[in-house]
């Protein structure tokens, strides 16, 4: 049952943990054994992130998302992305109408709280580029006039590996708008044998109760982001970035975007965790999904996997 919400100071750091808890509890009933890619998309959405989960077809990435949206409360809209997708079947497009003699606007699927941007690299770049000003402004425009977009609003794509046949991929300006990027994987023996011998996920999805509602999420929003991070902290942070910006290892470093979404992301890991501090452990908890689709090898370099990558960040030292 949903808590009052009429004043904020009613909740506690405990009991914004124990709803977040009940929250990757539900989620967790349905996409079995992934407890930390859902904290990692729960912590993502706190921080008023945007959220890449990129693997293989058929291991849940939509049904995740579904499930998300579903335990939070929010409304929920799915845009398959196909190679001949226009930009007006995401944003919308203004008709003329003869009974008034102007043209009216017909918003497009983009106006809801929670996007599904299925497959998004099936569609070309200029369909892509359709979320760009949604990600960064909350907002769209169309015909020179702006539109804004609900309160709050989270693009969940799914995109398969760029190897696969059809694929368009994200240039880096697009995916740097993503503050965090998942891989599903395979699910381990114990999890696969429950999926196969359980109920079918899209019944259980049907019968999946709202945990949340938008007027709690904004208030999680708002208390994690005013967490208090020490100057220590803020060392250890800014000595990661530079790190990663010196070592000739990487093509380019961290920007100063990535810098604050893993601050934030790390902010909100706090939260769920029931603390009113952030700890060198929160930034490391999120950093490998901050930086997935981030760091790439240098020509020169001989980092192979995500791991290699991450194993780096062991160079520099907790304060």
């Amino acid at each position: 049952m949903l808590p009052n919400i009429s004043a904020r100071s009613d909740l506690t750091r405990q009991d914004m943990a124990q709803l977040l808890d009940q929250v990757v509890n539900s989620i967790g009933n349905i996409i079995l054994g992934k407890e930390q890619q859902i904290r990692l998309a729960m912590a993502c959405l706190i921080a008023r992130g945007h959220l890449l989960i990129e693997d293989l077809p058929g291991v849940g990435k939509t049904t995740l998302t579904h499930t998300i949206a579903r335990a939070l409360g929010l409304d929920f809209q799915r845009i398959q992305f196909t190679s001949d997708m226009l930009p007006a079947d995401i944003l919308g497009v203004s008709i003329f109408d003869a009974n008034t003699g102007c043209f009216r606007f017909h918003q497009g699927p983009i106006f809801s709280q929670v996007i599904l941007a299925d497959e998004v690299n099936r569609a070309t770049p200029k369909a892509q580029s359709a979320l760009l000003e949604a990600m960064e402004e909350y907002q769209i425009t169309i015909d020179g006039e702006t539109h804004a977009l609900p309160s709050p609003f989270f693009v969940i794509a799914t995109q398969n590996p760029t190897q696969q046949i059809g694929t368009f991929p994200l240039p880096e300006s697009q995916l740097d708008r993503f503050m965090i990027c998942l891989e599903m994987g395979y699910p381990d023996p114990e999890a696969e044998r429950a999926l196969l011998m359980g109920q079918d996920r899209r019944t259980l999805l049907k019968d999946a109760q709202n945990i949340l509602n938008p007027e709690l999420m904004q208030i999680f929003q708002e208390q994690a982001v005013a967490l208090h991070t020490s100057d220590a902290l803020i060392d250890y942070l800014q000595a990661l970035l530079t790190f990663s910006r010196t070592t000739p290892e990487f093509r380019n470093g961290l920007s100063p975007r990535a810098g604050l979404a893993l601050l934030r992301c790390a902010q909100a890991w706090a939260l769920m965790a029931g603390r009113d501090h952030v700890i060198p452990e929160d930034i490391q908890a999120v950093l490998p999904g901050v930086v997935r689709h981030r760091l790439q090898p240098s020509p020169d370099g001989q980092l192979l996997t995500v791991k290699d990558r991450i194993a780096l960040m062991s160079n520099v030292p907790i304060p």
